[in-house]
């Protein structure tokens, strides 16, 4: 579709972001073809070199990609051709002792990574609202509270999610974004300390209310810091585990990515 594209694959065992600074450095635009893991390397190399990303869906959910509206391969070669591409949003993670990381998709702690994994699996038979209340009664007999501070503030929660964009549906089954460059994150907390929070939140995601749940806590902000997290055993970005450090500043990057996108 793209003749003229120069195409480097990634052997097994090789060294993504280092295919990624070669193809960067020889090319006008940089495209990667995977899943939300391999984008979200793409975007980090994207923006250090100041180049468009052509983002082709070549994983298994490829969250990215289609709320971008570039769900083929045909539509992403036509807007490289036609020169469609439109500015987007990225969220950056600053660990303490560690590397800045960029998110395009979601950043958690706690309980989320295994609660998605889980209604993953099961949403196919059952939707994903009842896939999200089992899974939640799976995790939550074992989970094990976090105590942090959000913003300064003491709290103990079993889970805390950033979206880069807004997410819709409200809930634990966060699925899809209408735009990515409103300039906000997306938190979602969901908060252990109250009495009876275990069964609060289990009877609120049964019985679909959860986003009126006491334990259930939401907003739109442009940063947040994360402290004391020496609890706290790792972290997900974009999908992908890693270590965390005791602080963790979450911001955003407005218009910072250019990306290929079919008009329309």
């Amino acid at each position: 579709m793209l003749p003229e594209a120069e195409v480097l694959v990634r052997q097994d065992g090789a060294d993504l972001l280092g295919l990624l600074d070669q193809a960067a450095s020889r090319g006008q635009a940089l495209g990667v073809c995977g899943g939300d893991g391999s984008v979200n390397a793409a975007a980090g190399v994207a923006l250090r070199h100041g180049l468009p990303l052509a983002v082709f869906p070549g994983g298994t959910l490829n969250h990215f990609a289609r709320d971008l509206g570039a769900d083929t391969f045909e539509a992403v070669a036509g807007a490289v051709e036609r020169g469609e591409a439109v500015p987007v949003d990225v969220s950056a993670a600053e660990i303490s002792g560690s590397p800045s990381r960029h998110f395009v998709n979601t950043f958690s702690i706690g309980l989320y990574p295994e609660l998605v994994r889980i209604r993953e699996k099961l949403e196919r038979r059952t939707g994903k609202t009842v896939a999200a209340a089992l899974a939640l009664l799976r995790v939550l007999p074992r989970a094990r509270p976090l105590e942090l501070l959000i913003d300064g503030e003491r709290r103990l929660v079993w889970l805390v999610f950033a979206g880069n964009g807004s997410y819709s549906p409200e809930g634990l089954v966060p699925a899809y974004r209408r735009q990515l460059d409103d300039g906000v994150l997306d938190i979602r907390v969901v908060d252990a300390d109250l009495p009876f929070a275990r069964t609060r939140l289990v009877a609120a995601a049964l019985t679909g209310s959860l986003a009126d749940s006491p334990v259930y806590l939401t907003g739109r902000v442009r940063s947040l810091r994360l402290e004391k997290l020496h609890g706290v055993p790792d972290l997900a970005i974009d999908g992908e585990v890693a270590p965390v450090g005791s602080t963790v500043e979450l911001f955003k990057l407005v218009d910072a990515l250019t990306v290929y996108r079919p008009a329309g």
